[in-house]
C-alpha cells in the first residue's frame, strides 16, 4: 500500500491576533531603532539619511527610528597603537611577539649610505569624530596614519648617521616625527591627533651586525668613563677649592697679624724715640740694659764683670747646704 501523507497543518489566526502580532513587531523595532548608549570613552556621531546631524556625548540618547538616524560610535578617548616593523601577537606579562620579518616598513637607508633596521610604534587619538568618520573612508584611515609615519621615519633617519641613529639622536628623532605626523594630518584635517612616538629596536643588518656592536658597546665604555671621569672631577674639585680656600684664609690671617706686629713696633719704636728726644742718655741706658736681659734671657753660668773694674775680688757661691 502506498503511505499515507498528512495535509500540512494550518494557523488559523484571527484578523486580531495578526493585528496585535504586527503592532508587537512594530513596537519592538521602534524601541530597538530609537534608542542608543554611548559609552565613556566614546563619542556619537547621529546621521539623518547619511547626512551628519550632531555629535553625542556619553550617555542614553534617542533617535528616529526604522533607520531614518543611524549613530555611529568612535572611541575619542581610546589610545589606539600602530606597530612597524614588526608585530605583538599576544599582550601580557610576557608580551608575545611574531617572528615574520617586515622589511618594507623597517628597512632604511641612512645619511651615511649604511643599511638600518628600525621598528617603532606611534601612539594616536581620535579628537574629531565627524572627521574622522566622513573624511576618510575605513579602509583609508589606518594606512593614511601609517604611510604618513613611514615617510617622516624614513626622512629623519636617511637626515643622520648610523651612529647618532643608534644612539644619541633617538630622542631628537621621535620628537621630530611627532610633530611631522601632527602637522601633516593636520592638513588631512583627519580628526586624529598622534600622542607619541617610541622607537623599539634599531639594528644593522645581521651582516655587520657584530660589528655595530662592538661599536656600541665601546661607546658605551667611553660615555661610562665620561661619567666616571665627571663624578671624580666633582669629588676633587670641590675639595680643592676648599683647600685653597684654606690656605688663603691661612695666608690672609698671617699677613693680618704680620701687618699688625709691625704697626705695633711702629708704634713703639716712634714712643722710645719720643723718649729719647726727652732725655737721650737715660734712655740709651734704658734700652742697653733691656738688650742684655733679653740676650742673656734664662741663662744661668754666665758672669758679667765690668772691664773697668781695676779690683776684682772673686768670691765662690756657696749654697744653702755647704760651710761658710
Amino acid at each position: 500500500m502506498p503511505p499515507k501523507f498528512r495535509e500540512p497543518m494550518r494557523l488559523n489566526l484571527k484578523p486580531r491576533t495578526v493585528i496585535v502580532i504586527v503592532i508587537v513587531l512594530a513596537a519592538g523595532i521602534f524601541l530597538g531603532t530609537s534608542f542608543f548608549v554611548v559609552d565613556t570613552t566614546e563619542r556619537g556621531v547621529l546621521t539623518t539619511f547619511g547626512q551628519y546631524t550632531k555629535t553625542a556625548e556619553p550617555g542614553l540618547h534617542w533617535k528616529i527610528p526604522f533607520g531614518i538616524q543611524r549613530h555611529y560610535n568612535v572611541k575619542t578617548e581610546v589610545v589606539q597603537v600602530e606597530e612597524f616593523g614588526y608585530r605583538t601577537e599576544r599582550l601580557g606579562v610576557q608580551a608575545v611577539y611574531s617572528d615574520k620579518e617586515y622589511p618594507d616598513e623597517a628597512t632604511m637607508l641612512t645619511g651615511d649610505l649604511n643599511i638600518v633596521d628600525v621598528e617603532w610604534i606611534i601612539q594616536y587619538r581620535i579628537t574629531d569624530p565627524k572627521a574622522w568618520l566622513f573624511n576618510f573612508s575605513a579602509s583609508e584611515r589606518t594606512r593614511t596614519i601609517r604611510d604618513i609615519s613611514q615617510s617622516a621615519m624614513n626622512m629623519l633617519v636617511g637626515d643622520r648617521t648610523i651612529l647618532n641613529v643608534l644612539g644619541p639622536e633617538r630622542v631628537a628623532i621621535e620628537t621630530a616625527c611627532l610633530e611631522i605626523m601632527n602637522e601633516t594630518l593636520a592638513g588631512y584635517d583627519m580628526g586624529v591627533r598622534i600622542i607619541a612616538v617610541k622607537l623599539q629596536n634599531i639594528v644593522p643588518p645581521k651582516g655587520v651586525q657584530q660589528a655595530f656592536e662592538d661599536v656600541n658597546k665601546a661607546i658605551q665604555d667611553m660615555n661610562r668613563l665620561i661619567n666616571e671621569g665627571k663624578e671624580a672631577y666633582n669629588q676633587e674639585i670641590p675639595k680643592a677649592r676648599g683647600q685653597a680656600d684654606q690656605q688663603i684664609q691661612i695666608a690672609r690671617g698671617y699677613a693680618a697679624e704680620r701687618v699688625n706686629k709691625a704697626r705695633g713696633d711702629v708704634a713703639r719704636f716712634a714712643s722710645v724715640y719720643n723718649e729719647y728726644r726727652k732725655a737721650p742718655e737715660v734712655t740709651r741706658e734704658r734700652l742697653y740694659y733691656e738688650m742684655i736681659e733679653q740676650v742673656f734671657e734664662g741663662e744661668t753660668s754666665v758672669e758679667l764683670i765690668d772691664k773697668e773694674l781695676s779690683n776684682f775680688i772673686p768670691l765662690k757661691n756657696l749654697g744653702t747646704g755647704g760651710n761658710r
